[in-house]
């Protein structure tokens, strides 16, 4: 359980908000899922910019950002100057650090297409990182946002696509503003470890923490898990759900998996 959803949130409040969420999961049209520290184990940009001897620079940079000195659009521009990911040095990092993916999402989005229930992945990460990641879980690309890096001829970086929703402060909620008028949903689910999940103005909000506990999320999150079998576990326990395959009756852990792929033309 949350700590609080506000500072005089009382525990009885909590409870309810949390009972709200849980029933919400249980009935979901939609699920959104942020990709770093959530789907995967780690922040894909900061791997980045380590292979690009430039991950200190970068750091700060990030902390700045998050201090709301600087703007999503002009701390994601300043980095990537910093670490100028060409094509060839691109697809070396995704040969050379694949993807790590988070404890139980595979079957839990497994669960969740068995239910016909359809998933998206959300992220101020970029599709050439993102989108091997969708082709694993067997996410179709069209319901992957993310950032598109832009290469000129001769493969060196030559920007990014600002063009894209999720290029900017708000990008998740523009992502989840659009997805409800385009198809209906009335009870979309957001999932992620950051506050810009939090703040997406979905249906509902649930906070992850198993690869990383951010206080704000943890404190105001009105249903805060740290796996993903706990959400598993809550469609296996509710007796009135009864479509659920008798093969995800009793889970097992599975350690982190990894996969690598070659980087497509963006």
């Amino acid at each position: 359980m949350t700590k609080g959803i506000t500072g005089n949130a009382s525990s009885l409040e909590i409870s309810k908000q949390e009972e709200l969420i849980r029933q919400l999961w249980l009935n979901t049209d939609c699920v959104c899922f942020d990709v770093d520290s959530t789907v995967c184990v780690e922040e894909a940009i900061d791997e980045l910019a380590k292979f690009q001897q430039v991950g200190p620079l970068v750091e700060a940079i990030t902390r700045n950002a998050m201090g709301g000195n600087m703007s999503f659009r002009k701390a994601l521009q300043t980095r990537l100057n910093l670490i100028q990911p060409t094509q060839q040095r691109l697809e070396q990092f995704l040969i050379n650090h694949p993807s790590q993916l988070t404890d139980g999402i595979i079957e839990l989005i497994n669960l969740l297409h068995e239910r016909h229930i359809p998933v998206y992945l959300i992220t101020g990460g970029f599709h050439s990182i993102v989108d091997p990641v969708a082709k694993c879980l067997n996410i179709p690309l069209t319901n992957v946002f993310a950032n598109r890096l832009l290469f000129n001829n001769d493969g060196s970086y030559a920007g990014f696509d600002e063009n894209e929703m999720t290029s900017d402060s708000g990008g998740k909620g523009l992502v989840i503003e659009y997805l409800k008028k385009k198809y209906n949903y009335k009870r979309l689910i957001m999932i992620g470890d950051g506050a810009t999940d939090m703040e997406a103005d979905a249906d509902g909000f649930i906070g992850f923490g198993g690869n990383i506990i951010r206080e704000k999320v943890r404190d105001n999150a009105p249903w805060f898990i740290n796996s993903f079998y706990q959400l598993i576990d809550e469609f296996q326990n509710n007796t009135t759900i009864n479509s659920i395959s008798q093969t995800n009756s009793h889970h097992q852990h599975i350690p982190t998996r990894r996969f690598s792929t070659e980087i497509e033309a963006n």
